[in-house]
């Protein structure tokens, strides 16, 4: 049986799971050992006696499935016969899948945490990608946000009751929107004040970084 089907039959045996195989090469004449090392030289093979073995990942790569079936065709077309078994097979490990919540779900329990005095917050909304920036921007209009560099997303401010920032209200509608895009991200909290007076004001001023927010 020719090599590349070796290795089919070898594949289809494995388990539908499975992540890496261990195989042992024998070349029908020895003096062909040489040969099939060169060849499988991108697998890097070991050698052990008259024996090689490799390891072949599903996840791709120089040692992936595919690499293997392209480098056991090429054996076979120079002719050099070759015996494959199956050694120890690995299976993957199962990945657990984790939901984050949405951003209008982000902002509800920020707001729940909230003493129940509080009147002013400077808040961080980051967004998952930069390109996601332009879209971000429109629906957080209402926001009034400001860019910052040093995440990808903004700054903006909310007030409770009065003053400068939008209202908690206003802030959840961008959320949904946000939401309905598909625009995933994160919304926290950087600071917050109680009972703030706004006597000729439109609320606090916020120095972060030397610059007034």
């Amino acid at each position: 049986m020719k090599l590349a089907d070796q290795w089919a039959a070898i594949e289809t045996d494995l388990p539908q799971d499975w992540e890496e195989v261990r195989l042992t090469l024998t070349t029908e004449q020895p003096s062909d050992l040489a040969r099939a090392a060169l060849v499988l030289g991108s697998m890097s093979p070991g050698r052990v006696g008259d024996t090689l073995v490799l390891h072949v990942r599903r996840s791709g790569g120089t040692n992936g499935a595919d690499a293997a079936r392209r480098v056991f065709a090429r054996l076979d077309r120079d002719r050099v016969w070759c015996v494959l078994e199956r050694g120890e097979a690995s299976i993957a490990e199962p990945v657990v899948a984790t939901t984050r919540a949405s951003l209008v779900e982000q902002w509800d329990e920020l707001l729940d945490t909230l003493p129940g005095d509080w009147s002013d917050l400077l808040c961080e909304l980051r967004v998952d990608s930069s390109e996601l920036l332009p879209g971000a921007s429109l629906r957080c209009a209402p926001l009034n946000p400001t860019r910052d560099h040093d995440i990808v997303g903004f700054v903006f401010r909310c007030a409770r009751v009065a003053g400068y920032g939008v209202s908690p209200g206003m802030a959840r509608r961008s959320f949904e929107g946000l939401d309905a895009d598909g625009i995933g991200g994160s919304v926290s909290l950087r600071r917050l004040l109680s009972e703030s007076g706004h006597t000729a004001t439109q609320g606090p001023v916020w120095v972060v970084g030397g610059r007034t927010l």
